[in-house]
């Protein structure tokens, strides 16, 4: 550990945190992976962000980059290298209030970015716990709770300040660097460390908020009506649908959030979705945002939920489908499957716009399992599943890989990241394991 301080730079004194520090505990582990790293790095500028980057490849430590740490691969930390933590990077200031432009640092997360703009009637998509950090979701897509509405997170990144691992600094916008611009939007993380964005932001303070129980019948009728209602909804309206088994049956857990504060416009929202079969309303109320992404969810992390997941994206909710969900949620051995809405604002770019170029897929379908047979039970819950999808989203995958980049990045597009990748990380710096 000594020589590791020796070789520290002079302006990371005071940000260097090792095993034996009192820090350590908390900045050594994302939310599904226990991590043992030589050295975290907690710097506090882009000048730092640079120097910690230096500073990895002279001592030739595996190198992990962290925002929010509930990354699902657990690529925010390692064993025996060097972390570049970004939580002190988390300013959140709004630029121009009149066209909603607002900066936001790389480690702040979604409750303070909430916080922090709500005194000013602002708000941004931006993933469904407020304790994900922002560079993570902001680099990769973006789905939240106001998707339909909002569109991804990465459609409103109008610029980004990104430390290349040569240790430059080099602010990306449709002017200067489109290209590193296009690559920031989607596949971020094999091209540099994002360190702040400029983001549209939409205006909102409240949003109606719902959570509903529905019967899922064997053949997933259920699925088939709300994915129906969807394709039909106004774009205020976005859903998350959690299907778990209950005793011999199968329930979905539905919530709805519409994006007004209009009582009208809530209710006429919300209303079709009784119709989809046995419905419970269990609440149904207006919120603040902030109560979405609350502080509460800003705890540490320590590994406290390992699992695997894996992911893909539907076009349409057939009746094979929807069958196969049904009874991947309520099997022998069950995996837990939420069901995110698209569609809408997801919609509106080209597909060749940013690297997420899947813009015309209707539904989300992450599935997850838990120890202690994780890895076996999640692939046997997905096989049945994975006929039906067309492409996945990065952000919810424990395990990439060269199959999983080409579902990621389909096509020329896949082709366009690999070569960004390469101009940008020549020597595989940052290169993650998503690379083909």
């Amino acid at each position: 550990m000594s020589d590791i301080l020796r070789k520290a730079p002079a302006d990371l004194a005071g940000r260097i945190v090792l095993p034996r520090d009192k820090r350590y505990p908390r900045l050594r582990s994302t939310y599904t992976t226990v991590g043992d790293p030589a050295v975290v790095v907690l710097p506090e500028s882009a000048n730092e962000v640079a120097s910690a980057l230096r500073f990895a490849r002279e001592t030739g430590l595996r190198l992990a980059v962290r925002s929010g740490g509930h990354g699902l691969s657990g690529s925010g930390t390692n064993d025996g290298g060097l972390v570049i933590d970004l939580s002190p990077l988390r300013r959140v200031d709004v630029l121009d209030r009149r066209s909603r432009l607002v900066r936001v640092e790389a480690g702040a997360r979604w409750a303070q970015v909430a916080r922090a703009l709500a005194p000013h009637g602002l708000a941004i998509s931006s993933g469904d716990h407020g304790g994900v950090g922002v560079g993570g979701i902001a680099t990769g897509g973006g789905v939240g709770w106001l998707v339909r509405k909002y569109g991804l997170t990465v459609d409103h990144v109008r610029a980004v300040e990104v430390v290349l691992p040569d240790g430059t600094t080099v602010r990306a916008d449709a002017e200067n660097e489109p290209d590193l611009l296009w690559v920031m939007r989607g596949a971020g993380a094999g091209a540099g460390i994002a360190v702040a964005f400029e983001i549209e932001a939409m205006d909102l303070r409240a949003v109606g908020y719902a959570q509903l129980v529905a019967a899922v019948d064997p053949d997933g009728r259920t699925l088939r009506r709300w994915a129906d209602v969807m394709a039909r909804a106004p774009r205020e309206l976005s859903t998350a649908v959690m299907l778990a088994a209950q005793g011999a049956t199968t329930a979905a857990f539905i919530t709805a959030v519409v994006a007004s504060d209009s009582p009208r416009v809530i209710r006429e929202a919300l209303q079709p979705l009784l119709g989809i079969g046995d419905v419970v309303v269990r609440q149904a109320h207006v919120v603040p945002y902030t109560e979405l992404v609350p502080p509460s969810h800003l705890h540490a992390n320590s590994g406290q939920m390992p699992s695997s997941t894996t992911n893909g994206l539907l076009t349409d909710m057939s009746a094979g489908a929807a069958r196969t969900l049904a009874q991947a949620s309520s099997g022998p051995a069950p995996v837990l499957v939420q069901l995110r809405s698209l569609g809408g604002a997801t919609h509106d770019p080209d597909s060749s716009a940013t690297a997420f170029a899947h813009r015309h897929q209707n539904v989300l379908v992450v599935a997850s399992a838990f120890p202690p047979d994780e890895r076996a039970t999640l692939a046997a819950g997905w096989a049945p599943l994975a006929p039906y999808m067309e492409g996945a989203y990065v952000n919810f995958e424990s395990a990439p890989g060269a199959e999983t980049f080409a579902r990621f990045y389909p096509g020329p597009t896949g082709t366009r990241v690999t070569d960004l990748w390469k101009r940008y990380d020549p020597d595989g710096v940052l290169r993650p394991r998503t690379s083909a």
